[in-house]
């Protein structure tokens, strides 16, 4: 996979060369560019923002420098739009990051991020470029960041960790939190009993049987406590008379759109 990084804070990015990230880029399974949005300036002042029209409190990133960078980057226009690089744009104003987007992500063969800073990105330049890339507006969440840049690192990593081979045991991707809609169940590991605790029984049991139901029976519980949102949204082949009962059994109401029939 190919990631460019269009930011005015190169430096911020410098978490990309460590861990998991750094090894993928060092083995040639991830190719990391990123660009100062200030070297397409042509002022002394290398000047990226203005005033808004309409007036209003802050400033907002000028066209030209996003206009001169994406030539730059993608300089001939593909014919097949649904080829083109997807341009993703942090923005509180975008389609909420989860899961399955990463996982749209990681099919791709490329992505680039435009990390805005101030108010924002002149509207225009998202039109521009949705004329070459597929534009996808993004957010983290109900809340507002400096600038585009942590949200970028947030989305790479979970991106990234999708990729084949960056995963030394891809197990780990089939069993995680939101991987099948809940979140994963309790963890544990040794010592059998620190401070008086003691690892549940039926982890230390050696019947795998009994442990993959345990762990159902944690995740459903979790998720019903923690995020009943998921829960509400599950499809119906997703819950089986046996995950009505643990439910049920600790008083957790269960929606009728997620119980099958």
């Amino acid at each position: 996979m190919r990631v460019d990084v269009l930011t005015i804070f190169p430096d911020y990015f410098a978490p990309l060369e460590l861990s998991l990230i750094g090894k993928a880029r060092t083995t040639g399974l991830l190719d990391v560019g990123v660009h100062d949005l200030r070297t397409w300036t042509h002022d002394v002042h290398r000047t990226v923002d203005d005033t808004p029209y309409g007036g209003g409190p802050g400033m907002v990133m000028r066209p030209e420098p996003w206009g001169a960078a994406f030539d730059a980057l993608t300089p001939v226009p593909p014919d097949d739009l649904d080829l083109a690089p997807v341009l993703v744009v942090p923005t509180p104003a975008g389609q909420r990051f989860d899961q399955a987007m990463a996982h749209s992500f990681a099919g791709e063969q490329r992505l680039i991020f435009a990390c805005g800073r101030y108010e924002g990105i002149d509207q225009r330049v998202l039109e521009e470029a949705a004329t070459r890339m597929r534009v996808r507006e993004v957010s983290l969440g109900d809340y507002v960041l400096f600038g585009g840049e942590v949200a970028v690192l947030v989305m790479l990593e979970a991106v990234v960790r999708l990729l084949p081979g960056v995963i030394g045991n891809a197990d780990s991707l089939t069993e995680e939190s939101h991987a099948n809609g809940l979140l994963e169940a309790p963890l544990y590991t040794k010592p059998a009993v620190w401070r008086g605790r003691e690892v549940p029984e039926v982890l230390r049991s050696g019947d795998h049987g009994k442990i993959a139901k345990w762990r159902r029976a944690q995740s459903l519980l979790r998720t019903a406590a923690q995020r009943p949102d998921m829960l509400a949204s599950a499809a119906p082949e997703t819950l089986d008379k046996h995950d009505v009962a643990t439910l049920t059994g600790a008083g957790f109401p269960v929606p009728e759109a997620g119980v099958a029939k």
